[in-house]
Parts: structure tokens; C-alpha cells; sequence
């Protein structure tokens, strides 16, 4: 059986780590070599890592990559390369694919369809390409090469080129960033896309995180018929090496109109003999829950690890929130990398700050107990004049956060430690955090993740291993900032609150829609209401790991002057 063996090398790269992804490529092209595969692909822009952003309006970052390219052309001879890479080419530039075989550029293909949207934004800094490409691969054989946004298309290059090009594989580069569930929606797709085309598709994707984007890996390939025959893991570097049978090749060819935008490259490559082992692997898919536990744990193993930040600081309440990120923060760093700080006030109960200590030991980390009464009552005793005549309120309440938020700034410059702030996208939705206390940090893990999400999550984790006491699960959700205070004096409940989030939020829904939908008028007016007036707060917060399709910063860009009321 003559075969032709795929490897696609789904990298990690890191934005403009340029050397190092270079390397990176280098040796999987050299790993591919001992697998005798006659094709190794991989990611969108996996030479500058992605996404870019404005380095791409450096000069002398679009020279370095060019630079680093003809190492990589230098590394290939008997096997044949796609890579990612910005393009400068007549004065523009494009998001390319370079075609590489036999230590020479053999061929460039431009993205064509550019998205501008949600996390996206590429016409920014691309011109979009005007040709599908189509590689003449061997006698008979016809690979097109096309990049992420292309393949969603539904009258794009892939149907171009399949079609018109009589291609029976379609090979995408794609750099897709994560949230929850979004494999199933790739699946559904490539394999449509595989089945209306008649051809193999090979999609290689980026795997890693950057900034707030996780990307997910989980590269695929699909026969004719739509079938998933392999993939790779998710959240986890691999290289995913496929069999397939040449002579089961059929191409989707249709009368096309003349002129049609495609371009062939001519690069007759010898197919390598190979022994009788045959390649197909195909991971399990992770569970909902699963997978977004592990997006929240590699972007934070990444932001740290990509930023020089060896160890995290952090406020532990003895409440869910911060019991869940402690034990993502160890499960990405190590117990010997995680400091854990109580900082216990005259409201604190006994069983938030018992079930503080007793994570820590549950975990084996460092736990500092500080507590802040008496800081606290210098601040009051020097307010004392100014406060005069008025009542107690949320300003004596947001000292406590604030002082807190001091602390753990005075950790992270004394140990040069990264502070992880712990508050959720409910509280934060909703404004229901103190700016420069309990926000105060350099990434937010839960920024993204609905208060009803934290719950699910730390009983997902427990499963695993019992590290967050049963109590925390039990006891109402409390900032501790007075007596007998509860989230729920402010908020309405978390099951309630998120659903409106959803819907205000994610799927950009009216209050009117909302009010239709059986929710309480006055409840849904006010939580819209708090919503609108917080932008200003999370404008000013930190950083952190997107897992839903429209998460705060990239995705939604709300103005913080505002004047439009429903």
C-alpha cells in the first residue's frame, strides 16, 4: 500500500520568542525525519507565535522572522515543510504558509479571509491573499494549503481547491483560540467540510497560552466521508503522525467558471518507502469540565512561564473562590511555587480562616497568616476627622480589601512573585469587587468563569483529589468586610444572576428579552443596571484566561462613558 504519512506538529510557540520557535520547528522536522513522513505541518504563524499583535508594525520583527525562515528551509531536504509566518511581500503584508521542501521556498500561500471579530483582529495589520493555492504534490496527487478563518468558509479556498483543483487533501494551519466546547463546533465543521468536498482535510492547530487566549491543540484529520480517523491531545504539545492511503483518494471535481482565483506549485515529492507500521492515533476528547480546568491551568502555567515569573502569591480567604485558584495555581506551578496569604480581619469566622489552613496543608503550601485588625484601625483612627457626622458604609468595608491588596503587592515586590487575583466574572460583572483591593494583581484567573462555573469546577477538582474542604461548598459565599454579611445582601442568587449574565452578556440579549423569558422586571433592570455602571472597573482589571465565547477585554468592548439606557 503506498501511503503518505502526515505529521502535524501541534507547538506551543511564544509571541516573538522568534530563536526559540525556530528551534522548536527544527527539531520536530528532525523527529518527523525518523518517522519517515513525507509531510510535516505546522501551526498559523508558528514562527512569531500568535498572535502578534502590533509587533507586527516592527520592521525589524517582519525581517527576524524572514531571517529565522531560512533556518527552517535549511533543516528540510528529504521531507516536505508547511509553516506559519508573517509575509512581507510588494509592500504588504500577509499571514502565510510557507511551502518548503528540499532546503528551498518552493511556494508561499496568503491567508484569504481575514477575521475581524470577537478576539480577532487582523485587517489590522494583513492584506488578505487573492489565490487558493494547490500543490502538485506527486503525479496524481493534489494537496491544497490554506489557513484557519479560510476553512470556515463555506465558498472559500477549500472549495476552490478541492473542486476546481481537483485536490484530494486539504492541509489547514490554524492558530484557534479556546472556549468551552469549541472542539465539537471544529469537529462539526471540518467535517462537513470534508464530506461536501470529498477530500482528506489535516488541520494542525496552535497549542498554548497567550495572554488571555488558551489554544486548545486537539489537531485533526478527517477522511473523505467526515470521519475523524485521528487526533491529537488537547492542552498538551504533540506530534500527530497519520497514514493515509493514496490510492483511497478521490477529489470532488465540478464545472467551475473560468479564471477562477487558484494557483498550482509544481513540486513532484518523492514519497518515502516505509516499514510495515502504520500511524493513527486518536485521543479521547476531555469533558466539558475536564477541558476547561485544563485551559485555566496551562494559561496560567504560561503566563508565567512566558513572562519569567517562577512563583504566585495569593489571598487565601477560606472561601470557593480562592480555594479553587490556589489549587489551579499548584497544579500548574508546583506546591513550592504557590504562597498562600491569610489575611484574617474582626470579620473573618472562625471556619473561613480554619478551612484557609487547612487547603494549604491539603496542597503542602506555604500559608502566611497576617491578619489586618490593627492596620485597619490606624486608618480609621486617621479618617476619624474627615468621617466625621457620617455613617458607616462600603468605604470602611473596601479598606479591609485594600489593605489586603497592599499586602500581597508588598509580597510580590519583595519575592518578585506574580500576584493571582481570585475574584469571578459574576462579581465582576456585576462590579461587586473593590478596585485597588480584591482586584488588585497581575492575572486573573477566574476572570472569565461564572461564579455557579467555581462551584462545578472545585467539585470537578475534588473528584481528582479531596483538597477543598466540604465546608466551603456548604457555607454562603461571604466578602467577610462586616458582620453576618453575605454576597446574596447585594446580589441575587448566583444561579439567577448568571443566567441573566448569559444572557445580557454572552448573547447580548435586551432587558425587555430578558424580562420575557420569566425573570423578575426590577431584578433583571438592576443587575443590567450594575453591569452597565462597572465597565470602568474592568477596564482597570487584570488579565485573564477566556474560556467563554464572549469573555470581558477582547471580546467585549463596551465604552466606559456611556449615555445609551435601555
Amino acid at each position: 500500500m503506498k501511503t503518505l504519512r502526515i505529521t502535524l506538529a501541534q507547538i506551543n510557540s511564544a509571541v516573538g520568542d522568534i530563536n526559540g520557535n525556530c528551534q522548536k520547528i527544527i527539531n520536530c522536522i528532525n523527529k518527523a525525519k525518523t518517522f519517515k513522513s513525507d509531510l510535516i505541518v505546522f501551526p498559523e504563524l508558528a514562527l512569531s507565535g500568535y498572535p502578534p499583535e502590533d509587533l507586527l508594525l516592527r520592521p525589524k520583527f517582519i525581517q527576524t522572522n524572514r531571517q529565522y525562515l531560512e533556518e527552517v528551509i535549511k533543516a528540510t531536504d528529504s521531507i516536505f515543510a508547511i509553516v506559519g509566518f508573517p509575509y512581507f511581500y510588494k509592500y504588504k503584508l500577509f499571514n502565510a504558509a510557507a511551502i518548503i521542501y528540499q532546503k528551498k521556498l518552493i511556494g508561499v500561500y496568503k491567508k484569504m479571509h481575514l477575521p475581524n471579530y470577537g478576539v480577532f483582529d487582523e485587517m489590522r495589520y494583513f492584506k488578505p491573499g487573492d489565490k487558493a493555492l494547490v500543490l502538485e504534490f506527486s503525479k496524481g496527487l493534489k494537496i491544497g494549503v490554506n489557513i484557519c478563518e479560510d476553512i470556515w468558509q463555506e465558498k472559500g479556498p477549500a472549495q476552490i481547491q478541492s473542486q476546481a483543483g481537483k485536490a484530494k487533501i486539504i492541509i489547514n494551519i490554524s492558530s484557534s483560540p479556546y472556549f468551552a466546547q469549541k472542539l465539537a463546533l471544529r469537529q462539526n465543521l471540518l467535517s462537513k467540510r470534508a464530506k461536501e468536498n470529498r477530500c482528506f482535510i489535516a488541520y494542525c492547530n496552535l497549542v498554548g497560552g497567550q495572554d488571555e487566549l488558551v489554544f486548545d491543540g486537539a489537531s485533526m484529520v478527517f477522511d473523505a466521508k467526515g470521519k475523524l480517523i485521528a487526533q491529537a491531545k488537547q492542552f498538551q504539545e504533540d506530534l500527530l503522525t497519520v497514514d493515509i492511503d493514496i490510492a483511497s483518494l478521490t477529489s470532488a471535481t465540478r464545472s467551475f467558471r473560468k479564471n477562477l482565483p487558484l494557483e498550482y506549485v509544481n513540486i513532484r515529492a518523492k514519497i518515502n518507502d516505509k516499514p510495515n507500521t502504520f500511524f493513527s492515533r486518536k485521543e479521547k476528547t476531555l469533558g466539558r469540565l475536564e477541558e476547561i480546568y485544563a485551559a485555566l491551568v496551562l494559561g496560567l502555567k504560561d503566563y508565567c512561564g512566558k513572562n519569567g515569573f517562577r512563583q504566585v502569591v495569593l489571598g487565601l480567604s477560606g472561601g470557593i473562590d480562592s480555594a479553587l485558584v490556589v489549587t489551579i495555581a499548584v497544579d500548574a506551578l508546583d506546591r513550592d511555587n504557590v504562597v498562600a496569604i491569610s489575611m484574617p480581619s474582626m470579620y473573618s469566622s472562625e471556619g473561613t480562616k480554619s478551612d484557609a489552613k487547612k487547603i494549604a496543608d491539603n496542597l503542602g503550601i506555604k500559608l502566611h497568616i497576617i491578619p489586618i485588625d490593627s492596620l485597619y484601625k490606624e486608618y480609621l483612627a486617621s479618617l476619624r476627622k474627615p468621617f466625621a457626622k457620617t455613617k458607616s458604609n462600603i468605604a470602611e468595608e473596601n479598606i479591609q480589601a485594600r489593605i489586603r491588596g497592599n499586602i500581597l503587592m508588598a509580597f510580590s515586590n519583595k519575592f518578585g512573585s506574580l500576584v493571582v487575583t481570585t475574584g469571578n466574572k459574576s462579581e465582576l460583572s456585576t462590579g461587586y469587587c473593590t478596585l485597588y483591593g480584591d482586584t488588585a494583581g497581575g492575572f486573573a484567573i477566574l476572570k472569565d468563569v461564572p461564579k455557579t462555573l467555581v462551584y462545578k469546577l472545585a467539585r470537578f477538582r475534588n473528584k481528582i483529589e479531596e483538597v477543598i474542604p466540604e465546608s466551603i461548598f456548604k457555607r454562603a459565599p461571604s466578602a467577610e468586610l462586616k458582620r453576618n454579611q453575605t454576597d446574596q445582601d447585594t446580589l441575587p442568587a448566583y444561579s439567577t444572576l448568571d443566567a441573566i449574565i448569559d444572557l445580557y452578556i454572552e448573547k447580548d440579549k435586551s432587558i425587555s428579552d430578558i424580562i420575557k423569558r420569566g425573570f423578575n422586571k426590577n431584578l433583571v433592570k438592576r443587575t443590567a443596571s450594575m453591569i452597565d455602571k462597572s465597565e470602568y472597573k474592568r477596564r482597570q482589571y487584570a488579565v485573564g484566561v477566556k474560556i467563554t465565547p464572549k469573555a470581558f477585554g477582547r471580546d467585549r468592548r463596551m465604552p466606559i462613558t456611556n449615555m445609551f439606557k435601555e
